[in-house]
């Protein structure tokens, strides 16, 4: 097994670890090599690194110059078992790949929503990639090669499309791919050694590598963090109140909002930036970084909902899940985690969605009902519809569009600068 971080993964380890040792057979835990930055290479060990990430960061600069060369390729590996022997009630051996996929997938039939969404006709998903090694190497020569790593720092609040952002973060989850053999992929194009008609081929480190090396070591920090502050990942109230009482009466559990809760998963709050991102994430398991922020902003500080709720949530959705990225960040966004500005940081939807949904099209895309709507506010802000337009789409009697969760007004915040509460909202 590969050595886990947090404690339900340190759970499953020694219960596997017991089993293996009354069976007589050899157990290995294997250390996580996914990682940017060598353990052995930290200044600090992870019950004393930084509650803040830039002082993190800065501890392990100049980044590019700190990073191991991946692990040589094995020359062999054991052979795959002869046979998978039966499997007891209820479980069953698959007879193909495709049946256990099939078989994977079956839970998610059903969720308990009220209302799932349904694929709309004509959207593609961003994130089409199939698992593997195989596939993680193909999928990082051709970010290099088409240049789209180079302008990463450009395009990468994108919302629509494969090459906005990396998408490697499933494979890296999964173990198909590490850090190290990503940075050595960029580290080759700047020297010059490989990738020769690139972008950005032999001209040293750019914009894009440098923002990709500064999202990978934010994924080593989630993990550091996870490993320092130990069950306090999954606590109300986070890492910023580990070890300290902490007043819960400010968050609504399932209990006290279940309508509202769900209305969030299903994509229906009158939102079009948060339903966007929700049916989208329901319908193809990802949804991007931009998004994620908004979605988790406005369920734990516009809904004040368990944020917990919200991480089990995507846990259960992502493709790319990783326990420490997952957990860690939805905290970050819920004010109770590693962000020094805390409950401080709030994000407008309206206000996104017009920096970074031109035209609408990603709310066009995942949501068809406003398709036809004349005025991209009116997408963003479906309540704002007319009598007349919302009989000419047919959305009369949408509880979304005539009841939403919350009505956020871009100019009523001050094109994002402060929200009612006092927050600085983006």
């Amino acid at each position: 097994m590969s050595k886990g971080i947090a404690t339900e993964e340190k759970a499953e380890e020694g219960a596997v670890r017991r089993l293996a040792h009354r069976l007589g057979v050899e157990f290995k835990l294997w250390a996580d090599e996914s990682y940017l930055i060598h353990p052995k290479d930290l200044l600090t060990s992870p019950e004393e690194v930084s509650d803040v990430f830039t002082s993190f960061r800065k501890s392990v600069e100049p980044l590019r110059d700190n990073v191991r060369s991946p692990l040589p390729i094995p020359s062999k590996l054991p052979p795959f078992p002869a046979d998978v022997p039966e499997q007891a009630e209820p479980f069953v051996t698959p007879a193909s790949l495709d049946d256990m996929v099939s078989r994977l997938k079956a839970p998610m039939k059903d969720l308990g929503l009220s209302n799932p969404p349904s694929y709309p006709e004509g959207a593609a998903t961003s994130h089409p990639f199939r698992g593997g090694e195989t596939q993680a190497r193909a999928r990082l020569d051709h970010l290099v090669q088409s240049g789209t790593m180079t302008n990463y720092k450009d395009t990468r609040n994108g919302l629509l499309g494969t090459d906005y952002s990396t998408k490697l973060s499933a494979w890296l989850a999964l173990g198909c791919i590490t850090a190290r053999q990503i940075h050595s992929a960029m580290y080759t194009l700047e020297e010059g050694s490989a990738y020769t008609n690139a972008l950005g081929h032999g001209k040293g480190e750019n914009k894009g590598t440098t923002a990709v090396r500064f999202e990978l070591l934010w994924r080593d920090y989630m993990a550091l963090c996870a490993l320092k502050y130990g069950a306090d990942l999954f606590s109300l109230g986070g890492f910023a109140h580990s070890g300290q009482p902490y007043n819960t009466s400010e968050w609504s559990l399932l209990a006290d909002q279940p309508e509202a809760f769900q209305r969030w998963q299903e994509g229906s709050t009158g939102l079009g930036l948060i339903d966007a991102s929700q049916r989208e994430l329901f319908l193809t398991g990802y949804t991007s970084n931009r998004t994620r922020q908004n979605v988790a902003c406005f369920l734990a500080k516009d809904l004040g909902i368990d944020w917990r709720l919200g991480a089990e949530w995507y846990e259960s959705m992502l493709v790319d899940y990783e326990v420490a990225s997952n957990w860690g960040n939805w905290q970050y966004n819920a004010g109770v985690g590693n962000d020094p500005r805390g409950v401080g940081r709030k994000f407008n939807p309206v206000k996104q969605a017009h920096d970074y949904d031109m035209g609408a099209k990603y709310c066009r895309t995942w949501l068809p009902e406003l398709r036809g709507a004349e005025r991209d506010e009116t997408v963003w802000q479906a309540w704002t519809l007319s009598k007349a337009e919302r009989e000419k789409l047919g959305v009369v009697g949408l509880q979304w569009v005539e009841r939403p969760l919350k009505q956020i007004s871009w100019g009523k915040l001050g094109k994002g600068r402060k929200s009612g509460k006092g927050n600085k909202s983006t």
